[in-house]
């Protein structure tokens, strides 16, 4: 790679010219480099595609790179028989179903044969259109469509009577982050307080485990999203360590899941980059030190029915004692990214010049973003799992009647209106939340440009 660019200004120009990359393991910054060098001198770059895609077939098209390649995100081995055992002839429900996360649960758990899949969401159009693709693809099973918040007890109350099922994972959330600290009551009531109703009403009427979809955001939280995910990671802890401490094996398990951001998924970076490039223009990034986890939402839903059925298959024997004292399972994310290469790649691969054809213009943070997240906290002794991907964390927890109390007392000042008293209450159940409002982090010495463009 050394000398590429030397070699390939040396070959001449000519748009027929094409770079085959053979080697499926040559991704990340060593292939960001090459593509750069190849941009540089007008030569195109493919990646060969995997054997096993180009059996039976007497030609295979070449893809170009994908920002997955360039992610370098090594593909994650899973127990495929663990999670169809999971599955299979279970009756399922995915709040949240319309999301990202949710419509990828639904269409991986459908390829497991489950009984019944219960999809809930509270907007028409994305639970309409997880429901089509969903006939598109897997035909017509049995499958109910539900319209519902799920911070509304009562109505929780008759979908968990009347489906009873026995698989339940929780991916309803409120996840962008201004937004919440913008409408802090509106975020604590769904992704807290929400997420309570749920687990209640899972183990009210018999369901064998839930699984609660959490996010890096509630590590040492500085956002009111981040510390509203806490809270739900802490009941749930709380709630499985109850049952299961007094020995009743028979309680529902409660499962949370930890991971950083998904890539693609709605509202999110990646999206945001395509629409600014769509319209030529500038791509904004906060500061040039920010950096996040990336993972595909298909790995990360992988990942998510693997620590699934770890934590309630024939696994479970052996982690139940990690689980008991409030362990949570934490995908291995990888190495974080800058979002200030995302930007410089998402262009090159638009076969733009960074600084040049297309500017990146730096905004300063918004409230309640941090520079890097974290996936555990420090003191945190990571614990590992036996499943591939899956590590798990042994955060701090709370007695069970402490935190309903609380949550409680969270429930009214949120409907309320009361912020002021809602945070503090927070605080009371995740003191080491630092609220950020003002999206204020140290700067180096003369801060970031507020521009990158080169001078030619």
């Amino acid at each position: 790679v050394g000398d590429l660019a030397g070699i390939l200004s040396g070959m001449g120009g000519g748009e027929d010219r094409l770079l085959v990359v053979a080697d499926p393991d040559f991704r990340g910054a060593r292939l960001a480099s090459v593509l750069h060098a190849a941009q540089e001198s007008g030569t195109q770059v493919r990646c060969m595609p995997d054997l096993s895609a180009m059996a039976g077939r007497a030609s295979t098209p070449l893809p170009p790179v994908s920002l997955t390649d360039l992610l370098n995100r090594p593909a994650m081995i899973q127990d495929g028989h663990g999670v169809a055992e999971m599955l299979r002839g279970r009756r399922v429900l995915v709040t949240g179903a319309g999301g990202s996360i949710g419509s990828e649960l639904a269409r991986q758990i459908a390829g497991h044969a489950p009984a019944e899949m219960v999809l809930l969401d509270s907007g028409e159009f994305p639970l309409w259109q997880v429901d089509l693709n969903l006939g598109e693809q897997t035909g017509q099973g049995r499958r109910h469509l539900v319209l519902a918040d799920i911070r509304d007890a009562g109505r929780m109350e008759q979908v968990f009577a009347h489906f009873r099922p026995e698989l339940v994972f929780h991916a309803a959330a409120l996840k962008h982050v201004p937004m919440v600290e913008d409408n802090p009551c509106e975020g604590l009531l769904t992704n807290a307080i929400g997420t309570r109703i749920v687990a209640e009403s899972a183990a009210r009427y018999g369901a064998r485990a839930m699984v609660l979809i959490s996010t890096d955001k509630a590590v040492n939280p500085a956002s009111i999203m981040g510390a509203s995910k806490r809270v739900a990671e802490i009941y749930c802890q709380a709630l499985d360590a109850q049952a299961h401490g007094a020995g009743d094996e028979t309680a529902m398990r409660c499962v949370s899941v930890r991971f950083g951001n998904v890539m693609g998924s709605t509202g999110s970076v990646i999206p945001l980059f395509r629409h600014q490039l769509e319209r030529g223009g500038p791509l904004t990034v906060t500061d040039s030190r920010m950096q996040r986890y990336f993972m595909t939402v298909s790995e990360a839903v992988g990942l998510v029915l693997q620590a699934s059925a770890c934590g309630t298959g024939a696994r479970a024997d052996r982690l139940a004692p990690l689980l008991r004292s409030g362990g949570i399972f934490v995908l291995d994310m990888g190495t974080p990214v800058r979002i200030l290469d995302l930007a410089r790649q998402m262009i090159i691969l638009a076969g733009l010049r960074p600084g040049r054809d297309v500017e990146i213009r730096f905004t300063g943070p918004r409230p309640g973003e941090k520079l890097e997240e974290d996936l555990f906290y420090r003191q945190e002794a990571l614990q590992p799992t036996g499943c591939p991907g899956l590590r798990m964390a042994i955060p701090r927890t709370v007695d069970l009647a402490q935190v309903s109390n609380i949550m409680d007392a969270l429930g009214v000042a949120c409907r309320n209106g009361d912020s002021v008293l809602a945070l503090d209450l927070v605080r009371r159940l995740v003191p080491e939340f630092v609220h950020n409002p003002h999206g204020r982090v140290t700067a180096a010495p003369g801060g970031p440009p507020d521009v990158e463009r080169n001078a030619s």
